[in-house]
């Protein structure tokens, strides 16, 4: 089973060990460079998109993410996580990773108090539709191309999304008790590990 690692310097990391552990896989609290050692999938979970940039520059973590990234590593991002995988994002207090060929929004639907849930055709996951629980979540306000869309809001706005081993929610699915988006992140997790076991038998 995937080995996961959850950046745990601020926000709800806590869920995502949860989730994963009900589904059997292994979990990481990453807070500093060396925990990131071994993993075959890496969560950077809802928080706030100021602080997990600052608290990720001052841990020295940005670099070794990035070149997990670069080596195909999967990424998800949920709510503040999607913003830090976005290449374009309009507050320039955040240093996003700049992975995504996303362009998002911060706190698109207002304050906590206008938290809000909804519930999501997702085609990749099946039916039936998925609960999503949006908190003071971004949006997708476009997307390059190579970028599959997988969930949007009745009114067509972009709340999910997936570009090759990178993946993006601005909604929270460690909040349900729905364990399908956790499930698709480990099977692009086991992905990668079949990949790289092939390309080392090659060489």
């Amino acid at each position: 089973m995937a080995r996961i690692g959850i950046l745990a310097l601020q926000g709800a990391f806590l869920e995502h060990a949860r989730a994963f552990r009900r589904l059997g896989a292994e979990t990481v609290e990453v807070r500093l460079p060396e925990q990131l050692e071994g993993l075959d999938g890496v969560v950077i979970p809802g928080g706030e998109s100021t602080t997990i940039s600052l608290l990720m520059d001052s841990r020295a973590l940005r670099r070794p993410l990035l070149e997990m990234a670069k080596r195909g590593v999967p990424f998800w991002g949920t709510c503040a996580g999607m913003i830090m995988l976005a290449k374009g994002v309009e507050d320039e207090l955040v240093r996003s990773l700049g992975l995504m060929d996303l362009k998002v929004i911060r706190n698109a639907f207002g304050r906590q108090i206008d938290s809000f849930e909804a519930d999501l055709p997702v085609p990749v996951l099946g039916e039936p539709t998925f609960r999503a629980v949006f908190i003071r979540a971004p949006i997708v306000e476009s997307v390059g191309n190579g970028v599959e869309v997988l969930a949007t809001l009745a009114d067509g706005r972009i709340a999910a999304a997936r570009q090759g081993t990178l993946l993006a929610t601005a909604f929270h699915p460690e909040l349900t008790d729905d364990p399908r988006f956790h499930q698709l992140f480990l099977e692009m997790a086991g992905k990668e590990q079949r990949t790289g076991a092939l390309s080392s038998t090659r060489t």
